[in-house]
């Protein structure tokens, strides 16, 4: 997708807004917005279509802005971690799709690809940040919290980000050959 620079700026704060009000959807129920992973999917189009420097930002900050403002998620460990893990999800994905064809194929390769490197860093930083406390993240825990809780969301995440991502190269490809 060609973007401007001051279109990728806008666009990247749409997508921090974004990241910030679509987790509302889950109320203040935190086990449903595991489930649901309402923050994750701003950022992955962020990285698809600002690049991966914008997406990592927006991924980076999005869970920090939440909790300054609203307390929400909690800084530590889920806060950090998710900052992390959404960084990971803006980067793979803008990187990734700055290099493949610009293909059905290649925009679910590359979202699978973000999401299974995301959850990596998850469990890594879990892992690490718990380490100093009196909890242990076991590898129990990171299935439960990275595939079986989120399953809803990873879904929706596989349905959703590539049907969005064709749909906008379609609208580009439109423009640009009636321009």
């Amino acid at each position: 997708m060609k973007i401007k620079p001051i279109q990728k700026i806008v666009l990247a704060g749409i997508f921090l807004a974004l990241a910030f009000v679509l987790p509302f959807f889950t109320g203040s129920n935190q086990a449903l917005g595991q489930m649901l992973l309402l923050m994750h999917i701003p950022v992955i189009l962020c990285g698809f279509i600002c690049g991966p420097k914008y997406g990592a930002l927006i991924g980076f900050i999005s869970p920090l802005l939440r909790f300054l403002i609203l307390g929400m998620p909690p800084i530590y460990p889920i806060g950090l971690a998710m900052s992390f893990e959404l960084a990971t999800y803006g980067f793979v994905s803008g990187l990734l799709y700055s290099v493949f064809k610009k293909h059905i194929g290649f925009i679910y390769l590359t979202l699978i690809i973000a999401m299974i490197l995301g959850r990596a860093i998850w469990g890594l930083s879990m892992l690490i940040l718990l380490s100093f406390g009196a909890n242990a993240f076991t590898f129990t825990a990171f299935l439960g919290g990275a595939f079986i809780t989120a399953f809803p969301g990873i879904i929706i995440q596989i349905v959703a980000i590539p049907l969005i991502i064709f749909a906008i190269e379609k609208i580009q490809e439109k423009n640009y050959q009636e321009a």
